[in-house]
């Protein structure tokens, strides 16, 4: 059994460092890709307050398709280059999203969401999938959440 404490009134560098040093705990040896996507999905949705979605979308045959996550059911397939997901995935670059109804071409899985954030994971400078973070608040994340998402796309990098 795992059991993490988190806590809540901690900075946010320190809720991602601890949840970067649970998540290395949670994967740590395991090498089944699906079932540490799906631990890292439910260790952010444990963790992060004001968010409605947590996970990973995966890049199969030049596409994003729909990995592990909490939340609501979510769209399977997104072409590189839509919404933020795609957005991510065809830049490689981080997406932090104040108001997702402002996005060009924001793809909807959620009504509630207002905000987004999709970090890309890279293996061998090669995005292999994005973890996507959505949020009902506007402006739920910020640069420093961006920071430690990347911080745990770095390490999780060579585990999914």
């Amino acid at each position: 059994m795992y059991s993490f404490e988190i806590d809540t009134t901690a900075p946010k560098s320190e809720v991602y460092a601890e949840m970067v040093r649970s998540a290395d705990a949670l994967t740590s040896g395991e090498p089944d890709a699906v079932a540490n996507m799906a631990n890292i999905a439910a260790l952010l949705w444990e963790y992060l307050p004001d968010v409605n979605w947590t996970g990973f979308y995966r890049v199969v045959d030049g596409e994003l398709v729909l990995g592990p996550f909490q939340g609501k059911a979510a769209c399977i397939r997104i072409p590189f280059g839509k919404g933020v997901c795609g957005t991510a995935a065809q830049s490689g670059e981080t997406q932090l999203v104040e108001d997702v109804h402002a996005f060009p071409g924001h793809i909807a899985c959620d009504a509630n969401s207002a905000s987004e954030l999709v970090v890309p994971v890279r293996r061998n400078g090669t995005v292999i999938a994005v973890i996507d973070l959505d949020s009902p608040t506007l402006n739920r994340f910020d640069a420093e959440d961006a920071k430690g998402v990347e911080l745990l796309a770095r390490m999780i990098a060579d585990r999914i």
